[in-house]
């Protein structure tokens, strides 16, 4: 039986794998750890597929290194991809922007073996620049993700912190299946756009309702690579305007069935309020502050992402069956 999964999701950046993977053949301390590396190909059009046959072919150590293609494209549906394929009790999420530190699967396996109860963790993501980010970046950083807490902490214990990153996210792949539906609203980014960001928070959400529990581990820590075009002032404003026309979804599913029309006013006013507050303290600096500018798109499409979200479960519910369950994806066979 397998321990531990690396799992590593890519869409067309067969650039960013030869590095990723060369270091998780560095990885140290793995007395006693069974592991392997699994690649989902969320159907790439460049050169991902010879990458990876290539480092197949010259891979060495006993993980064995794997890969899939999935067709259909999408965060939420290439993550669940990897859950069905992974072979390991644990699957840790290693983006293809990202370079988890020489100890960091003994680091996740360690915690998540001395926790009976644990269903998900993630830990610290230390931004690597490939430029300087604009004037007062280091604002709104958290949403790039960028997560420097070196503490350890159970977020139901712990509700203002939300939830953990998708980058180095670690799933126990039984509480996945049994408590995640297979579809997800929240598909994230697809192919190089966005359809609704936050698809790892969504999946976390019906976890958060069980007995299982959610933590963060301060004491592992993972890379992210954040390329230069991640800073530009256009990407950042889009980026802010999808986290803001996810949140109904979000908060809907913090509240149970009967408590949704009590709170949804409240929401509304709140946003409202909030709207009303950032304009009056900023707009001297729309246009100049780059956090001022973000936190403004945050705001606005938080207050109008009702009606985002009810349009797309009108689509939603034109394209599933009659017993409300998504058809299966058409799937590429696997391959070794």
């Amino acid at each position: 039986m397998i321990d531990f999964t690396i799992a590593i999701r890519t869409y067309n950046r067969a650039s960013n794998l030869p590095l990723l993977l060369e270091q998780l053949q560095t990885q140290m301390k793995m007395q006693g750890i069974r592991w392997e590396v699994l690649i989902v190909n969320n159907n790439s059009t460049d050169n991902t597929s010879e990458i990876i046959q290539q480092y197949q072919q010259k891979w060495q150590g006993e993980a064995p290194l794997r890969s899939v293609l999935e067709l259909r494209q999408g965060a939420a549906i290439a993550r669940r991809r990897a859950i069905e394929e992974a072979r390991g009790k644990w699957v840790g999420f290693v983006d293809d922007d990202a370079i988890p530190t020489p100890t960091w699967i003994q680091d996740a396996f360690e915690f998540a073996e001395s926790r009976p109860q644990i269903a998900a963790f993630s830990g610290q993501i230390i931004p690597e620049y490939e430029s300087d980010p604009l004037p007062s970046f280091d604002r709104i950083a958290y949403h790039m993700p960028v997560m420097m807490n070196p503490d350890q902490f159970c977020y139901q214990q712990h509700p203002k912190w939300g939830y953990p990153e998708g980058v180095g996210l670690v799933i126990r792949r039984e509480a996945w299946l049994k408590h995640v539906p297979p579809y997800q609203m929240i598909q994230g980014p697809v192919k190089s756009g966005f359809a609704l960001k936050g698809e790892e928070v969504e999946a976390l959400s019906h976890l958060y309702q069980t007995d299982w529990e959610i933590w963060y581990n301060g004491k592992m820590s993972i890379v992210h690579r954040i390329p230069t075009e991640r800073l530009e002032r256009n990407y950042l404003l889009n980026f802010f305007r999808v986290i803001g026309l996810s949140q109904h979804r979000f908060r809907m599913l913090r509240l149970r069935p009967w408590e949704r029309p009590f709170f949804f006013p409240l929401f509304i006013a709140n946003d409202l309020r909030r709207i009303l507050i950032h304009y009056l303290k900023y707009h001297h600096l729309f246009g100049a502050d780059i956090a001022v500018d973000c936190e403004w798109q945050l705001a606005v499409h938080r207050l109008i992402s009702p009606i985002y979200i009810w349009s797309n479960l009108l689509k939603y519910w034109t394209l599933v069956p009659e017993e409300r369950s998504l058809p299966q994806p058409t799937q590429a066979p696997s391959h070794s």
